[in-house]
């Protein structure tokens, strides 16, 4: 039997080489379908107007697209490590401290203040900027419905500090983001009741896409990883004397009120970058911790470099079925998320409750 961290290694290599192979993978599959547009880019007999849309097809639509997938999966996947390690609770995911709610309501907000005619177009923003002339100078146009979800979720994390009082007890944390994510839960319900021509664009973001994402987002969704990576990283320490037991991180001289509030400013930041330029994507974040764990349970500094690339190969994957299996029409990459991840799940519920029967 292997080391755990041999395994490690190994899980890394195949996780690197799943991701090159989904690169051109992801190029590939779409309405036109790789018999149709390859042909075109490549063959001496294509006109050059053809040739043109075909490179156009790839560079700014299905390349910034699959990137787009990997990058907001390393995001959900880091964020599900430090959630879970932070809470202590393999069941912990990213959305707990209520920002799926505040962004949700954020997008909301702005499509019910901004009137039935906005569109979710704009690749290059993310879900996109609002298109309404007669909103043109509103300031909530200029923020764009990326804009409106990253706020809602900054503002859904600072309300939930503030009703826990902080970070320093994390089950009152933990409660606090449960009781926020339902309140703005419901005025989102709320607020899509009083505006039904809202109810359409909203579904985009509640299903999860990746439809929409461009070279902007890309950048800087990734530039976003980066950052929390590095800060996830060196914050590892305490997420280590954490799953020992608070007495034991106490005892190894660790801060744990600024360090737990520098987590979840990592985890905010992950999930709130994510979140606003793919909608709700289910069950990433839950499920690459859980698989890293599966095969190599390694420590956090290592553990979240191994989710974090676990859960961008699970939504570019999820992305590249999404587009492919019912094609020419998609399916919703959050719903398709959600199928796989509570299979998944529901497996290793019965795997282990039959280990104990």
């Amino acid at each position: 039997m292997s080391s755990p961290c041999a395994r490690a290694r190994w899980l890394a290599l195949v996780l690197l080489c799943s991701s090159l192979l989904l690169l051109p993978l992801g190029t590939a599959v779409g309405s036109a379908g790789l018999e149709n547009l390859w042909p075109t880019l490549w063959g001496g007999e294509a006109e050059e107007s053809s040739r043109a849309m075909a490179w156009q097809i790839v560079w700014e639509i299905r390349l910034p697209r699959t990137l787009g997938a990997w990058c907001a999966g390393a995001l959900l996947g880091l964020a599900g490590a430090v959630a879970q390690g932070l809470f202590r609770n393999p069941l912990a995911d990213p959305y707990l401290l209520g920002s799926a709610s505040g962004a949700s309501l954020g997008v909301a907000l702005a499509l019910a203040l901004m009137g039935s005619g906005i569109g979710l177009a704009g690749a290059g923003s993310g879900m996109g900027s609002a298109g309404v002339s007669v909103f043109s100078g509103h300031w909530l146009v200029r923020l764009g419905l990326t804009g409106a979800a990253f706020a809602g979720a900054v503002l859904a994390v600072l309300l939930t500090l503030l009703l826990a009082r902080g970070v320093q007890h994390t089950l009152r944390l933990l409660l606090a983001g449960v009781i926020v994510g339902v309140v703005l839960g419901a005025f989102t319900s709320l607020i899509l009741l009083l505006s039904p021509d809202s109810m359409q664009a909203m579904q985009a973001f509640m299903l999860g896409s990746t439809g929409f994402v461009g070279w902007t987002a890309c950048w800087l969704m990734a530039g976003v990883w980066g950052l929390c990576l590095l800060a996830a990283w060196a914050l590892s320490r305490v997420l280590d004397g954490l799953a020992l037991g608070e007495a034991t991180a106490h005892s190894l001289g660790l801060p744990l009120a600024p360090l737990r509030a520098a987590l979840v400013g990592v985890l905010a930041l992950a999930t709130g970058t994510a979140v606003a330029q793919t909608g709700l994507i289910a069950f990433v974040g839950l499920a690459a911790p859980h698989l890293v764990r599966a095969v190599a349970p390694v420590p956090h500094r290592r553990l979240m470099l191994l989710a974090s690339v676990m859960g961008a190969v699970l939504l570019a994957g999820a992305d590249l079925l999404a587009r492919g299996l019912l094609a020419p029409q998609e399916l919703p990459v959050g719903v398709l998320t959600a199928v796989l991840g509570g299979g998944y799940l529901l497996w290793l519920m019965h795997r282990r409750t039959g280990g104990l029967a």
